[in-house]
């Protein structure tokens, strides 16, 4: 299994209303093309961004009820690919039991992105789907480029510590983890 990071979400070429979302396995360079629908491009920028809404998408209503009721997501895994159609799981614990759940892809991914957790893929859906593309330094604009994000979250971080917010400054100090992870 490789960790990859979304990357880009781009309005899809061959149907209308869909969307390609870009993983990126940052050692490889390789990258894998989703095709998501609207609302699922919508849900994963929303995530990805950290932006807040008036009223809890249903992602984040979904992550604060497990994480209310004790469960918190370790990994999100994409396991395999069959006729272009890509099979994720959510690998799940309540400190004592383990839990696996079958996931559309897309859904696992924006979970992943509101409970900082790793996003992985297996070696042979990689190899099967992957895409070679420029270094991945240069896939990064200046506004996704990791040490602007990474500063930003240290921001962030150090404003939920002022205000005693430890839960969510435990989540953001898991996002900078995992970013440092790909430089």
């Amino acid at each position: 299994m490789k960790q990859v990071f979304p990357l880009t979400i781009q309005s899809g070429m061959s149907q209308s209303g869909s969307y390609i979302l870009m993983l990126c396995e940052p050692v490889s360079g390789l990258q894998i093309p989703i095709f998501i629908g609207a609302h699922e491009a919508e849900g994963i920028l929303l995530a990805k961004e950290s932006v807040p809404t008036r009223r809890p998408m249903t992602h984040e209503l979904m992550a604060h009820v497990m994480h209310d009721y004790g469960l918190s997501i370790k990994e999100v895994t994409i396991d395999h690919v069959m006729e272009g159609i890509f099979y994720a799981t959510l690998h799940t614990t309540d400190g004592f039991n383990d839990k696996k759940f079958d996931s559309r892809t897309s859904d696992a991914i924006t979970l992943a992105l509101h409970c900082g957790c790793p996003i992985m893929v297996a070696d042979d859906v990689l190899e099967e789907t992957g895409v070679k593309m420029e270094s991945t330094a240069s896939l990064f604009s200046d506004s996704d480029d990791p040490k602007h994000e990474i500063a930003r979250l240290e921001e962030e971080l150090r404003l939920c510590e002022e205000r005693e917010e430890y839960e969510k400054a435990a989540e953001l100090q898991k996002r900078i983890e995992q970013i440092k992870g790909i430089q």
